[in-house]
Order: structure tokens, then sequence, then C-alpha cells
């Protein structure tokens, strides 16, 4: 039986149904992805590392992001870019291109990071919601009351939200909440940013120094663990190349999907590290030494107080949206598994539909993805809870993802991809890069884990408060 010929319009290469993403749908989920909670701690970054290493580092980090970024979208299709076999997840490319063992110990990073992430965006967003609530408090009594809260109720509340967003099936059906994220993340960052001039103007002077901050504010071992720590700051700030290829997946052709990806690349990571660049800038030289852990969380600002509610909101806003879009590729994994394990289950498999008033089309519900989704959230919730540290465990994820993740097996799928010559100059250097990349990593990793060592010596599980 021939099928009528209109019908193939709706449908790709592969058989699924037409992709619509657009170079302006993957920008925006890409900067949702990207300018999150990491954006606030890069002031503290900078105060670290000073006027002359913290743009350094910035600015190197951009341009390694963006370049693995372009080899890693040359993996989305194996073999030919236009025609050949695609790659729905970074775990497939691995797999199709690289294989066996560095597939199994790709996925096991890969997904701890994307877990990570999330513990790290619950955490962040209490601490905007508490925010809230303390400024206005202090607003209240006249600076008089220190305002201390505990963050659970907060993180609990964040759970709820996810719990039900969470719902959502596939990653191509929430492009609308990546585009409001991405307009929140903007916000924010402007609040941030403006502030910070404000600050420095009344200050009339720009503070802090070429080296960071001193020896003297810090011990001689702080100082090197703060430093190292800077970099996963820095790093997690750039942490979005283990959704990039999901990303890339939502994507229509023609032109070719790599192509239209280069292009929301560049776009991306061009308006994230002017913001970068402006807002940690910014925040340094308005208070040196004394930058704060979060910028607009950490009452650098106190007023105008109306101003820092909404930023805050727009940063919890924000973090909703960025929460599904690394929780996603974790969801389909583990879907795509069951269904693989268990295809004759009715649990599993099979979807019932629910008739929502006002709402034309039935919700479709699986008793599986309902339970499993909530589960994870929950555990997520759990753990922030239980350690709700936020400069450190953002330099923890930043170390953990950034070289595996964003260098390494970008360049080894390239490699493999475009049978680039052992030993010629193009192989070498970007061996170089990847070493280069893996040093940085260590360090920052043992920053951060220090950091925390440090903080679980004055904690009480479910008892921290701000």
């Amino acid at each position: 039986m021939d099928v009528p010929r209109p019908a193939f319009k709706c449908f790709d290469d592969d058989g699924r149904l037409k992709r619509s993403g657009t170079v302006w749908t993957a920008s925006a989920h890409i900067i949702t992805a990207v300018i999150g909670s990491g954006v606030l701690s890069l002031a503290w970054a900078i105060g670290q590392l000073g006027w002359i290493a913290g743009p350094t580092v910035m600015l190197l980090f951009s341009f390694v992001t963006y370049y693995s970024s372009t080899l890693l979208s040359d993996c989305y299709r194996t073999g030919d870019p236009v025609s050949g076999k695609r790659n729905y997840t970074y775990m497939d490319a691995v797999r199709s291109i690289l294989g066996g063992f560095r597939f199994k110990i790709c996925g096991l990073i890969q997904y701890l990071n994307l877990f990570g992430i999330t513990v790290g965006y619950t955490i962040a967003a209490s601490i905007s919601m508490m925010a809230i609530k303390r400024s206005n408090c202090f607003h209240e009594s006249g600076g008089k009351n220190p305002c201390h809260m505990s963050s659970n109720p907060y993180m609990i509340m964040f759970g709820v939200t996810e719990i039900l967003l969470s719902q959502i099936k596939d990653f191509d059906q929430i492009w609308w909440l990546s585009i409001v994220a991405a307009i929140m993340s903007f916000t924010y960052s402007a609040i941030g940013l403006a502030l910070g001039i404000i600050q420095v103007a009344a200050n009339g002077v720009v503070k802090g120094s070429l080296t960071g901050i001193s020896i003297g504010a810090v011990t001689q071992t702080q100082k090197i663990w703060r430093t190292f720590q800077a970099l996963g700051d820095i790093a997690f700030a750039y942490s979005y190349s283990v959704v990039l290829i999901e990303i890339q997946d939502t994507v229509k052709s023609p032109p070719a999907e790599s192509k239209t990806m280069k292009i929301a690349t560049r776009i991306s990571i061009a308006v994230t590290t002017t913001f970068y660049m402006l807002c940690g800038c910014m925040g340094y030289a308005a208070f040196g030494d004394a930058a704060p852990g979060n910028l607009l969380t950490g009452f650098g600002f106190y007023n105008p107080f109306w101003l820092l509610d909404v930023a805050n909101a727009a940063i919890v806003v924000h973090l909703v949206g960025a929460y599904q879009v690394f929780a996603q590729p974790i969801f389909a994994f583990i879907e795509k598994q069951a269904a693989a394990r268990f295809p004759d289950s009715d649990l599993v498999i099979k979807e019932y539909e629910i008739r929502i008033p006002g709402i034309r089309s039935p919700y479709k519900v699986n008793v599986f993805r309902a339970v499993y989704r909530s589960g994870f959230v929950v555990l997520t919730t759990v753990i922030s809870m239980l350690m709700p540290f936020f400069n450190d465990v953002v330099g923890i994820l930043g170390a953990l993802g950034f070289w595996p993740l964003t260098v390494y097996f970008p360049v080894e799928m390239y490699i493999r991809q475009r049978k680039v010559e052992r030993w010629s100059m193009k192989w070498v250097c970007l061996q170089m890069l990847s070493c280069g990349c893996l040093m940085i990593t260590l360090v920052a990793g043992v920053g951060s884990i220090a950091g925390v060592m440090l903080d679980l010596k004055v904690y009480k599980p479910f008892k921290t408060t701000y």
C-alpha cells in the first residue's frame, strides 16, 4: 500500500515526527542551559583570581567550550553529516563512534553530572527564594533583624513544582519553557550588572586587585584552595555540552543540523560570555575581596529591595526551566532502558488518557513515567537538603563535567569521525588541548572537595540556616 505523498512531510528520515527547531530555539535551549546559577558565583571567582587571571580564564573557558561544541555538533550523525545515522543523545554518539569501555565510562560521568546539576539548581533556587523573604524582612526591620531561616521549605516547594513539570513527556515539548527561562536569565543578569555599575559609581572607585584576594584576608592555604575552586565555578558556568546532542536532535533539516547548531552555539557563547564578563567584572569592581559567593543572594546588595526581589524571582523561574533541560535526558535514558527490558509490561508501555477541562487534546499518563520521574525529583530534593553548599557543589560539578564531557569525548569522537591521522599537527594540538583541560579539572576538583570538607566540619544535616 502506497503512503500518500503529503504524509512524508510529517516525518524525518528516521521515521520520527518532523523536527521543527531553528537556530533561535536551539540558542534559547543553550542559553537556558548555560546561563544558570553559575553566573552568580563569577564575581566571587574573579575575586579569587584577580583582574588579570579572572577575565583571561573566563575567555579561555568560553573558547574551549565553543570549539569543543563545534566538534561535538559534527558527531550528531555518524558518517555523512547530511544523511548519516542520527545519534539522539550524547551517549548514542559515543557508542556509535567510540564504542566499548569508553561508552560505559561516558554514560556514568554524563548522568552523574546531569544529576548533580539538578541538585545544584535545587540549592540555588531555594537560596533565591529565601533571599526574597530575607530582603523583605531586612527592609521591614530596618536592617536590625538578621532574618535567619531554613532552606528546607523552599527546596520542597521547588521540588513539588519540578514533579509537576517533569510529567511533560518529551524534550522538544518544553521549547516554550526554555524561551521563558532564557528571558528570565537575561532579566536577573541585567539586574545584577546594573546594581554592580551603580555600586561602582557610588564607591567612586573600582575595587579589586590584579592578583585577587590577598594573603592576610585569607591564609595562604585558603588562597590556593579558593583559586582552584574558582576554576571549577567558571567551568560550571559553561557546562552544557552534556545536552548539546539532545538539543541538536530538536533541530529541523535542511540545512544540515550541524550547520544550524554551529550558528546557534556561536550566538549563545558570544551572548553568555559577554554577560559573564560584565556581571563577574562589575560584581568584583563593586565589592573587591568582599564579593559574595552568590551576587544576588549573598547580600552584597541590600537596596532597592524590590529590584532584588524581581531578580531573585527571575532566577527561580529560570532554574525551574533549566532543571528540566538537564533532567529530561536522564528521564529519556531510564525510560528507554525500561521499555527495552519490559516491552510487554502495561506498567511501562501503556498510556492512559486524562481529559483536562479547557484543553482540547487529552493528557497521556504512563504509570512508570509518573512514578519514576517523581521519585527522581524527590531524591534530588533530599540530597539538596543534606548538602546545601552552593559554591562548593558548583565547583565540584564544574570539575566533574568539564574535561571528560566538554573536551575529552568530543575531541576523541571528532578524531575518529574525521579520521585525523595520529601525530599529525591537528592530532597533536587536539591532544594538547585535552591534556591542558584535564589539569584544570583536577585542580578545580581538589579545591572544591577541600571546600566541602571545611563546610562539613560545622554542618548539621537538615538544619542549615542562612
